[in-house]
Order: C-alpha cells, then structure tokens, then sequence
C-alpha cells in the first residue's frame, strides 16, 4: 500500500465503523424499548403524562450516549 492511499484507507474503516456503532447502539436501543413496553392497566391520566415524558427523556438520553460513544470511536482514530 502507498503512503497517499492510506488517509483513505482510514478514512473508509472509520465510515465503516460509524455504520456499525450506529447499527448496534439502534439495536441496543430497540431491545430497552422492548423491556419498557408494558403496560399498567387503570393507570390515571396524570400517570400516563408522568411516563410519556419519562420515556421522552430516557430516549434523549440513550441517543445522547450513542453520540457520544461514536465520537469517542472517532477520536480514538
């Protein structure tokens, strides 16, 4: 290999690896959403508020670890 294609060698591994980290923090995330996907029956309205935005800022918080995870992968290199 030639020193003027190894920036784009690494280049490509790092694309790839992005792709993947991304692939696998969706599927973490799809298997957490599976776990809190039961339901309360009888539950109050105000119940049901309290959860919906529980579950707003969990989702904020599991993309925000994602992203973080991917830019420390991308710094790493």
């Amino acid at each position: 290999m030639m020193d003027d294609e190894l920036p784009e060698t690494v280049k490509k591994c790092l694309d790839i690896l992005e792709e993947n980290v991304e692939i696998l923090a969706n599927l973490e995330f799809d298997l957490d959403s599976e776990n809190e996907d039961e339901l309360t029956p009888n539950m109050e309205l105000h119940q049901l508020y309290d959860m919906t935005e529980d579950v707003s800022e969990s989702v904020k918080l599991k993309r925000a670890e994602s992203n973080l995870k991917r830019r420390q992968v991308e710094d790493s290199f």
